[in-house]
């Protein structure tokens, strides 16, 4: 095992992928840092990797990581180690401050008003069972592969670079763009708290486009602050994390006490569903943000002390707390006033001032603030943990993959993400990112939910054939009929459409279960209801897009080419190139090895 280690070590250091020894904090930056690759060493070697685009994108598509690789070698390309120092209790409560925050402190009102009226608890149940179901697929994922690339490594181990690109591209998106709503929902409550118009703390710049025009300056200072702490210890972000749950839950127990004192049944029951069932799914498709965060909690699996049971217990503890808390605080708001009039701002402070209870409206307003920055602390604790490993990949400059020695903290990555998500808060309106965002998410967490199935189903050199090729087909269907589903729903009225795409659907998922024999079953934890449950969260997350509007798709779009184009210009040959040159260091061990062992060099076989 030790001698298996020492190669290992060699091959590392034969490389020049690994991040070089940089100074006290980690941040020197030079072109090394960022285009250290073969490719990018001179025009006419760019030029020379443009035109072998072809070949080398063939390669990305078929080549897969492993778990090993990227529990190992990914993680060695960073100098120094994350510290481990994180428990199940820790997880908990860090799952509970990244998902309660922006979603129930501000959606909910808006969604309320807008889309689902007192039918919002039904909204608030089908996005959390959506995001319940996801969560089990990372579970099995965060204990196998302990890592803190999150999504962006399980599905580079199944599905290959590109995909794990595109999505790694969106969850980042995903991440900025939630810190960003996050930062200008703190700016609202804390003008609650000041007695002001979140306006007022705003600079209105009429020159800019509508939605754009309203600069705030305090979602510039508070993330830079929070990501200050958040590079200085993740056990310290940790304690702070779980004092300030702690007062949150306080908080809680005010608004469900206080607020159902004041409750009226018939503001609940005489109109109940004022929009039906499009505008309770369409609800639920933009609530589905308020559920975002628990990824972020699956990134710190490389921190934490004993993943395999620490990870389930960690996001499924949280994730349970949430659903519940986030129904009996939807129904309390609705008891408390009709939807008609709740505020889209602040919902809950504004419905307690109008009740009388102005004491009440200052202590959600400080919880909410709290929450806000819990909130935010997760954000950045998990976009930094995401953004260190696609640096490791060199999809990304590597430069992003420091490990600081003295923190233990990915620092490099810390700052740029702070300063991505300061840049989009200073400028976007709220209506416009949370859209933004849930679209990411769905489409992030289907690829997660595929990335299990092959998992289970497919392992090169085990899945013979025959299963392979009905795994496939079964698959394909599986994903077909869900987006048959979501667009039916998107463009029709009517229910005869969900006979043939539903039971599809279902046929397909059986015939998985019966006819295809699984390759792979979990050592330490493992999603059940294989393969009901992963069905059962493609098709949610499918069926909640196409509650989403037209506009946010078409975001998505442009946003995902310009993915592409960064992708075929830069990230394809940086990460060809790293990948070639690992290869080319464990083979030059490997016959380091045999000279030692006198045997011949010419018997080695190429990695």
């Amino acid at each position: 095992m030790v001698e298996s280690r020492n190669d290992h070590q060699r091959s590392s250091t034969t490389t020049t992928t690994t991040v070089k020894k940089r100074g006290r904090f980690g941040c020197l930056c030079r072109k090394e840092d960022f285009f250290p690759e073969e490719s990018f060493q001179s025009w006419k070697s760019y030029a020379k990797a443009l035109g072998e685009t072809k070949m080398r994108l063939k390669d990305r598509l078929t080549t897969r990581s492993s778990s090993e690789q990227e529990v190992n070698e990914m993680s060695d390309r960073s100098q120094n180690q994350m510290k481990k120092t994180l428990n199940w209790w820790d997880l908990i409560w860090f799952g509970f401050g990244a998902v309660f925050g922006a979603g129930i402190f501000v959606l909910t009102g808006l969604e309320a008003n807008r889309d689902a009226g007192p039918a919002i608890v039904l909204s608030f149940l089908v996005s959390g069972v959506s995001a319940m179901l996801c969560v089990f697929c990372y579970t099995e994922f965060a204990c196998e592969i302990p890592v803190a690339g999150g999504s962006f490594a399980y599905i580079r181990v199944e599905m290959g670079d590109f995909f794990a690109f595109i999505a790694a591209g969106n969850i980042l998106f995903e991440y900025i763009v939630g810190g960003a709503s996050v930062a200008r929902t703190w700016t609202s409550y804390f003008a609650t708290l000041c007695n002001r118009n979140p306006d007022d703390f705003r600079i209105y710049i009429p020159a800019l486009a509508e939605n754009f025009n309203h600069l705030d300056p305090l979602a510039v200072v508070i993330p830079i602050l929070i990501g200050t702490a958040a590079a200085l210890s993740t056990k310290g972000s940790s304690r702070f994390n779980s004092v300030a749950a702690i007062v949150n839950v306080g908080v809680i127990l005010l608004i469900l006490i206080a607020g159902l004192m004041h409750a009226n049944t018939e503001n609940f029951t005489s109109n109940f569903a004022p929009y039906g069932p499009r505008g309770v799914f369409t609800a639920s498709a933009v609530l589905f943000f308020s559920y975002i965060g628990f990824d972020a909690v699956a990134t710190m699996a490389e921190e934490t002390k004993n993943p395999g049971k620490d990870i389930p217990i960690g996001l499924l503890g949280s994730m349970s707390f949430i659903i519940c808390v986030y129904c009996a605080l939807s129904v309390t708001l609705c008891l408390m006033q009709s939807y008609t009039v709740i505020d889209i701002s602040a919902p809950f402070s504004l419905a307690f001032q109008a009740v009388g209870l102005n004491w009440a409206k200052y202590l959600v307003a400080v919880g909410a603030v709290i929450g806000m920055s819990t909130n935010l602390l997760a954000n950045i604790i998990g976009q930094s943990r995401y953004f260190t490993h696609i640096g490791r990949t060199h999809m990304a400059p590597p430069w992003l993959a420091a490990i600081n020695e003295r923190t233990g903290t990915p620092v490099n990555a810390t700052i740029v993400m702070t300063l991505a998500n300061c840049l989009v808060g200073l400028f976007t309106d709220l209506s416009i990112l949370s859209n933004l965002l849930s679209i990411a998410t769905l489409f992030i967490f289907s690829l997660v939910a595929v990335s299990l199935l092959i998992r289970r189903y497919y392992v090169a050199g085990v899945t013979s054939n025959a299963d392979r090729n009905k795994f496939i087909g079964f698959l394909a269907l599986i994903v077909l009929s869900s987006i048959g589903t979501s667009v039916y729903w998107a463009v029709s009225n009517g229910w005869i459409g969900y006979i043939p795409t539903v039971l599809i659907w279902f046929l397909s998922t059986l015939g998985l279960k019966v006819m295809v024999k699984q390759a792979r079953q979990p050592k330490l934890w493992g999603v059940p209801l294989v393969p009901w449950l992963p069905s059962a969260t493609i098709a949610m997350n499918m069926f909640l897009l196409g509650s989403l509007d037209a506009a946010s798709f078409i975001r998505f779009g442009i946003w995902t080419g310009i993915l592409l184009v960064y992708y075929f210009l830069v990230g394809l040959h940086a990460s060809y190139d790293s990948a070639k040159e690992v290869s080319r260091g464990k083979e030059a061990a490997a016959q380091l090895k045999n000279l030692e062992s006198g045997q011949p060099v010419n018997a080695v076989i190429p990695a």
